[in-house]
């Protein structure tokens, strides 16, 4: 069959809804400075779905760095790969930084989190090395993964004996071939806000021979005494063998980095094709991403910040008879039953269109039939009152839903018009 033609009749689990929610749920717009309180479609709305745990990205000391750094190095600088023409000290220097702040012996900057993520099992990994995660883990990591043809084990997320038996699984199968194992895990688990047993996990290290990875994106900056991540908050910073994180969530900028031992952080510095072969990050967001991290260092109230609104949140929720899960992170889902497809979506749009909240929702296949999942961001910036009405409003659809409010045989499109925005 033609390739144009096979992609025409199977778009994809989220292709196949293009026409209903382009502009809509998929690729919408919100517009306006960064923070909880943002226009979408012309209409101003109550923001949970931005990562902006510290308020970086709005925050008036920060730009105005960001907008000394653009006019001394500007957005070129530097030209080309680190490897050929684009390594500088300023590179060099933030790297050092992370690595101090992660007690690690080495770190390197990654362009793109999501490229480089992809990029570490890639390198990591040989033909004869065995491969064992958990399900619930971001695509970044899933589509490192399906780059090999190794042997792969999924384990249970919270169920240490299940992880031990699939370990035990792998080592063996790995001896066998004369490869080595390689665990790889969220910290704080994004869909879900739930920790990963990373302490369990390092204590198999006594009985197996295998290396873990942790990709803790949402743990870094706000999790454990200082910030380092969801291991240091479990007390095992030091056992974790590789840490990967994002500038994207704490720091609220683009790239990412890795860390851990020096050799092995040399290894991947000269063989990540997709970092080896990519231009480098203009120095100004080398720069930027230097005087946020060291933003975070000195002011560590900011996580006790963060951490108010998302108690506020999640007790609140939790005592309005609300499900969200066992998180344990600032990551806040809520999960609502729906009996069809149809029911969730009005019951989406009904919260944006009447109560003006703006969220990131999740549906199936990512979790299981008949559930939704609302997600929400919580950040230092959102107010107790933001707090209380989001509740009010999640009781209020939650409610709509039970009394079958949002049931209607008819098909229902999102408007995708932009006609609110148009000048």
């Amino acid at each position: 069959m033609d390739i144009f033609k096979r992609i025409q009749n199977n778009p994809g689990v989220l292709g196949q809804w293009s026409k209903q929610g382009h502009g809509y749920f998929m690729f919408p717009k919100l517009e306006g400075e960064i923070g909880p309180k943002m226009k979408f479609r012309g209409r101003d709305v109550l923001n949970w779905s931005i990562n902006n745990y510290f308020g970086l990205a709005s925050n008036e000391e920060i730009k105005k760095f960001d907008v000394e750094a653009t006019k001394k190095y500007g957005f070129s600088n530097p030209m080309g790969s680190r490897l050929m023409t684009g390594q500088t000290t300023l590179h060099e220097q933030l790297e050092s930084e992370i690595a101090d702040f992660l007690q690690k012996e080495d770190a390197f900057v990654l362009n793109s989190f999501y490229q480089g993520m992809v990029s570490i099992i890639d390198c990591l990994c040989g033909r004869d090395d065995v491969i064992l995660y958990n399900a619930d883990i971001h695509a970044s990591i899933h589509d490192g993964i399906r780059m090999h043809t190794t042997k792969r084990f999924i384990f249970q997320q919270n169920n240490i004996e299940n992880i031990e038996n699939q370990l035990k699984k792998a080592c063996e199968y790995a001896k066998e071939n004369d490869g080595g194992v390689l665990l790889v895990t969220e910290g704080v688990i994004g869909i879900s806000g739930k920790l990963a047993p990373l302490d369990k996990i390092v204590a198999l290290k006594e009985k197996y021979d295998f290396r873990i990875l942790v990709e803790d994106a949402h743990g870094f900056g706000t999790m454990g005494h200082h910030g380092m991540g969801a291991a240091e908050h479990l007390g095992v910073q030091d056992k974790i063998d590789l840490q990967v994180g994002t500038f994207g969530k704490s720091l609220g900028l683009m790239g990412g980095f890795v860390a851990g031992k020096e050799s092995v952080i040399n290894y991947l510095r000269y063989n990540m094709r997709s970092q080896t072969f990519s231009e480098a990050l203009p120095m100004a967001f080398i720069a930027s991403a230097m005087n946020r991290l060291n933003y975070i260092k000195e002011n560590p109230g900011l996580r006790k910040k963060l951490w108010d609104v998302v108690s506020s949140l999640q007790k609140g929720l939790r005592k309005a008879g609300l499900d969200i899960g066992e998180t344990e992170s600032p990551v806040t889902p809520v999960y609502i039953s729906v009996r069809n497809m149809q029911e969730a979506v009005h019951m989406m749009v009904d919260l944006r269109e009447s109560f003006n909240i703006f969220c990131v929702h999740i549906i199936y296949p990512y979790i299981q039939q008949n559930k939704i999942m609302i997600r929400l961001i919580p950040t230092l910036l959102h107010t107790q009152e933001d707090v209380e009405y989001t509740i009010e409003s999640l009781v209020k659809v939650t409610k709509n839903i039970k009394d079958g409010k949002y049931i209607d045989d008819k098909p229902m499109k999102a408007d995708t018009e932009d006609d609110n925005n148009a000048e």
